[in-house]
């Protein structure tokens, strides 16, 4: 998943079809010169549907489509035969995506399976043709519905995305060096802030053929949660996440302190984020020793402590069997 690829926000102008108009027709043949009415209904304007594609992890196809139309419905016929429907538009998205008014910013729906479908603006009905209206008073109705117009709005598509863990960090904490080791997914690596700027994917292998899926998510600064940095692109994609792996590097001078900063974060975006289970890991752990282990777990205070290494991949898999414990415990 390329960085540049990476679109998790778009903003579509939807139209929908209008629906067809009723036919006002009578029928007519040598044995029958004023037969009644038998004009047809009109047929449904085109929906503007979502659905969801499991094998898609960006909304980059929606980026420069700004105008999806859906096709009208046709008037109803003769012989009460009714229009054919307009033309449905259906967009495949990633799972995790959640379609907004972008008026009003109101969630309509969120998409979270693969082949799941649901309209996101719906066509106009057609309009009843005059065989409708005939009484026994009225039986040649000069009347018959029109269709009933499409709907036009604007849409915000978000995506969020779905991941069984979540790696939460500052920058440099050594989540993508984890999430190579652990998996087959490939993040840029590097010794500056901010190397990753896009949520990476990985899906790790487990026992007996089991997996999970992780993903690398942009690293936290103080601020996030007022938009600073990458603030909220960051933080909305944690919250699909069922496990939270906290990730403070051995290096750090104050790791309490980088703690509570992260948990502050978490808490001033969203409640729903602290309740989350958590697991704390002390990363980088190939430069302690024993006694530094039991100074940071002291210096932690009453928090139950990881130690593991991607370099020497110490303490691996005792993390990958209590992030498995943690998601089936969720499930």
């Amino acid at each position: 998943m390329a960085e540049s690829n990476f679109i998790d926000y778009v903003k579509i102008c939807c139209r929908s079809g209008n629906g067809g108009a009723g036919s006002r027709h009578y029928f007519r043949s040598k044995m029958s010169p004023k037969g009644g009415p038998d004009g047809g209904d009109g047929g449904k304007g085109g929906d503007i549907i979502l659905s969801g594609n499991a094998q898609m992890w960006t909304l980059l196809h929606l980026k420069y489509r700004k105008h999806i139309m859906a096709g009208h419905g046709n008037p109803g016929g003769e012989s009460f035969s009714t229009g054919k429907s307009g033309e449905s538009i259906i967009l495949d998205v990633p799972l995790g995506t959640v379609a907004k008014d972008a008026e009003t910013g109101e969630v309509i729906f969120e998409i979270t399976e693969d082949g799941e479908k649901r309209v996101l603006v719906p066509g106009g009905s057609g309009g009843l043709g005059n065989a409708h209206f005939a009484t026994p008073t009225n039986r040649a109705p000069q009347y018959a519905q029109p269709g009933i117009p499409g709907i036009e709005q604007w849409i915000i598509l978000e995506l969020k995305v779905l991941a069984d863990v979540g790696l939460v960090g500052f920058p440099n904490a050594g989540k993508s060096t984890l999430l190579s080791v652990i998996s087959a997914a490939k993040p840029e690596i590097a010794d500056y802030p901010f190397t990753t700027i896009v949520p990476n994917l990985g899906v790790v292998s487990y026992r007996d053929y089991r997996s999970f899926v992780v993903a690398d998510i942009p690293g936290i600064i103080e601020g996030a949660h007022e938009g600073k940095g990458l603030g909220h692109r960051f933080l909305k994609h944690i919250e699909r996440n069922a496990v939270l792996l906290m990730l403070i590097p051995a290096d750090s001078p104050d790791h309490f302190k980088e703690y509570k900063t992260l948990m502050h974060e978490l808490e001033a975006f969203s409640k729903e984020l602290v309740m989350k289970d958590k697991i704390i890991a002390i990363s980088k752990s190939e430069m302690l020793d024993d006694e530094l282990k039991e100074a940071i777990q002291e210096e932690m205070k009453d928090i139950n402590l990881l130690f593991f290494s991607s370099v020497t991949q110490q303490g691996l898999t005792e993390l990958k069997d209590v992030l498995y414990r943690a998601i089936e415990s969720n499930s």
